[in-house]
């Protein structure tokens, strides 16, 4: 099966359906005739930029959110307020403090953001450290996370 069609599959079994583990849509693939390993659904996870949110039947589920090239949706603006606990800076660093499990999505809005004086972001499980080129821009961009929050 060609990538782009395994990709769409991925999509829409996810769109209906809690999925956990990549085991678990490895099993929806395969239930489906559509034979592929966990190295493959490893990469298709990757490239799809799939993350993990809270689910409601299952502790964590994945998600999509096609939001176009830079732009962020509604829908993934809602999650990032939802996920944000506190935002606080410290010189040049900023600490975003996230539920657990949401580190990496908070890293992914603000790296759509792509506000100006960020050097780059690190996540953990729950919380994203943004370096900025200096202590100004860390305050700049700490009050511009809050403003996107409102």
């Amino acid at each position: 099966m060609l990538k782009t069609a395994r990709h769409a599959k991925i999509l829409e079994i996810i769109s209906r359906k809690e999925i956990e583990t990549q085991e678990e849509l490895c099993a929806e693939l395969n239930a489906l005739n559509l034979v592929v390993t966990q190295a493959t659904i490893s990469r298709d996870i990757r490239d799809l930029h799939l993350f993990k949110v809270a689910g409601i039947d299952k502790k964590y589920r994945y998600a999509y959110i096609n939001d176009g090239e830079s732009e962020i949706s509604p829908k993934m603006k809602s999650l990032f307020r939802d996920c944000v606990v506190s935002v606080k800076n410290a010189k040049n660093l900023i600490v975003v403090k996230t539920l657990t499990g949401n580190g990496a999505n908070a890293g992914t809005v603000v790296d759509k953001l792509n506000y100006d004086g960020v050097v780059g972001s690190v996540a953990g499980d729950d919380t994203l450290l943004i370096v900025c080129e200096d202590d100004d821009k860390a305050v700049l961009v700490a009050a511009k996370i809050a403003d996107f929050m409102k």
